[in-house]
């Protein structure tokens, strides 16, 4: 996925149960969290290896995070804890989407090795072009198109 993450957590926004304040902004927060590693990936690390083996791309560190963070915010500050899960949930959602055209490593720690389930060629000049032009792209349209039929609809939050 290349545009449709944002898109994507306004669809997963509209899943929750009550309306709560700041509920969008966190939810939105939380689909593009992970590619906050392109600053990163671009400005320091000079693009040395691909940045989904940076932390916010890796699913266990997601799960350990949840496994320390969720029962603590429970305990201690349980009005925090539906933000904290649906952030989590954009998260995952964020990489989830990426598994379409995006290696992921699904399996840290156990194994380091990638997963994805399309492989985009580079048919193009440039990477963004040869997605944009590939088959799978059609599904970041039709997210686009989801997401702004119900914004449409329903009016923003």
């Amino acid at each position: 996925m290349i545009t449709a993450h944002l898109p994507s957590g306004y669809l997963l926004r509209q899943l929750t149960p009550a309306r709560r304040q700041g509920m969008l902004a966190v939810i939105l927060l939380g689909a593009v969290f992970p590619d906050f590693d392109m600053i990163w990936f671009y400005l320091i690390d000079d693009r040395a290896f691909h940045h989904h083996y940076y932390w916010v791309h890796i699913p266990g560190f997601w799960a350990l995070l949840a496994l320390i963070a969720l029962p603590l915010l429970r305990a201690f500050m349980p009005r925090a804890l539906p933000y904290a899960l649906w952030f989590l949930a954009a998260v995952f959602l964020h990489l989830i989407l990426d598994t379409v055209t995006g290696p992921i490593a699904w399996a840290w720690p156990l194994r380091t090795d990638l997963y994805v389930l399309v492989t985009v060629p580079p048919t193009r000049s440039n990477w963004v072009l040869s997605f944009i032009f590939h088959w799978t792209f059609v599904a970041e349209i039709a997210i686009w198109g989801a997401a702004l039929l119900i914004w449409w609809r329903r009016g923003a939050d």
